[in-house]
């Protein structure tokens, strides 16, 4: 096959790697601003976000002991649309707490069925026949019991990593005491009993275990799942008292710093004959900075490996009452942590905070916070982030965090000192020039984000930003 060429043909033209003359030019004549950029926010979280100098790059959060079976929360792991739940997670059902065989719990997660639920499906029927335990992997689902007097009630929200209908592993008889229903679209992973029974017959340790876990002695822990301190109080003359020691987390986890670089390329001729009156270096290097922090605040919410979004304990994932943001929600946030110190939410669902304190006749009030004046809710300022996604149901969420490592909350981690720093935890290093007269400097930021304890951080997930209609 032969190709034709003519006069039309043309090679094409390099791809521009550095700002032209004709660009540059324009900071080079007449009365002029700086160079301009959409894309720079008030990086609120940046701002207020305590920072730890992290030497040797990573960062370790020792914490006390804590029981991590027995939270009532259940981790799962997603291979694009497959979801699987971790076998280990099993021990958070109390009839599996404490059985450590791995082999069997492997045996029982993989008979666990996948299954896709849409919202407002109904997942469970009162007073019918239950046969099967249901893991929620993504979603939320609504309870609905018979109150004392006879009348329905709403009980709990259940939503990621909850679970339902236990009793139904070992009760042949076993019925649902609620009505569930499925709130919004999701996935859960159900076990029946006769898949759970198949494995019990051909494992004597398991039915064991599932024999004496009710009269098994367990670990006492307080309310946090944290190993209980031993003492005594109230007592009168002398007993013997408890011994106690704080016992800590044998693995504890490490943040390693993150990073954001980008290559900036400055031709040679425009660095030595466009300078005045503005510097062309220092004018590209300033914009190329803004856009790195931008990354990095983005970072810092949404990477799957320390963004606040993602690593937010379970427990500290709640529900809107009604799907809009009410002050019932956030006080709901407040009450979940001690000394928050503020709230970030996308600038689309702080409006729809303002119509739904409108509607009930409330007016925000305003604290002071670095000079300038920010709506707040209860003395807690409420700052605008959006890098918080929307998702296509337009919904997104609210971040309520204490910060500070002497509050054990969250930080934010740095290291300085860094070769030819520029900023604090940011450094412009110069790369050479190439054979085509260009400069090249490599601009790098260091940073990751820590959660020392779970408290410090709750989210108020699937909040709708829209309109009421009427």
């Amino acid at each position: 096959m032969t190709v034709e060429t003519g006069p039309e043909a043309q090679p094409e033209a390099p791809r521009q790697t550095s700002l032209s003359t004709a660009a540059a030019r324009n900071l080079a004549s007449t009365t002029k601003s700086a160079p301009q950029m959409q894309e720079i926010t008030s990086r609120w979280l940046l701002r207020v976000l305590p920072w730890v100098e992290t030497k040797g790059g990573a960062y370790r959060v020792n914490r006390r002991l804590t029981y991590t079976v027995g939270d009532g929360q259940i981790e799962f792991v997603q291979d694009g649309a497959n979801v699987r739940v971790i076998p280990r997670e099993l021990g958070e059902l109390a009839l599996l707490r404490g059985f450590e065989d791995v082999e069997v719990l492997t045996a029982i997660a993989n008979r666990c069925v996948q299954r896709d639920f849409r919202a407002g499906e109904v997942l469970a029927e009162r007073r019918a026949h239950a046969e099967q335990i249901h893991l929620i992997a993504h979603g939320r689902v609504s309870q609905i019991a018979v109150g004392k007097y006879g009348a329905e009630i709403s009980d709990d929200v259940l939503a990621d990593g909850d679970h339902f209908g236990e009793d139904a592993l070992l009760d042949s008889d076993a019925t649902w005491d609620r009505t569930i229903t499925a709130e919004t679209a999701g996935t859960l992973l159900t076990l029946s009993r006769a898949d759970f029974a198949s494995v019990l017959s051909t494992t004597p340790s398991l039915q064991a275990h599932t024999e004496q876990f009710r009269s098994l002695p367990h670990q006492r822990q307080n309310k946090h799942g944290e190993a209980e301190i031993a003492m005594s109080a109230g007592h009168t003359g002398e007993p013997e008292l408890p011994g106690a020691f704080v016992d800590y987390e044998l693995r504890p986890r490490e943040y390693e710093l993150s990073v954001a670089q980008t290559v900036l390329r400055i031709h040679t001729r425009v660095a030595d004959l466009y300078n005045g009156p503005m510097n062309q270096t220092e004018e590209q290097l300033r914009l190329t900075i803004e856009a790195l922090r931008e990354r990095q605040e983005h970072e810092l919410i949404n990477n799957r490996e320390f963004g606040l979004l993602h690593n937010a304990a379970f427990k500290q994932r709640i529900q809107s009452h009604s799907g809009l943001p009410t002050p019932d929600d956030l006080d709901d946030l407040l009450s979940r942590r001690r000394g928050t110190k503020l709230f970030l939410a996308h600038p689309r669902a702080i409006a729809a905070i303002g119509r739904e304190f409108n509607a009930r006749g409330l007016y925000p009030d305003h604290v002071d916070l670095g000079g300038q004046q920010v709506p707040a809710w209860r003395g807690v300022p409420i700052l605008p982030c959006s890098k918080i996604p929307i998702s296509k149901g337009n919904t997104s969420s609210i971040l309520a965090m204490r910060t500070g490592e002497e509050n054990q909350g969250v930080v934010g981690l740095r290291q300085t000192g860094l070769p030819e720093e520029y900023e604090p935890g940011l450094s412009v290093r110069f790369m050479g020039i190439s054979e085509q007269a260009i400069i090249s400097y490599l601009v790098s930021t260091y940073y990751s984000a820590a959660i020392l304890v779970p408290d410090a951080l709750g989210v108020l997930e699937n909040v709708q930003i829209g309109r009421r209609n009427g």
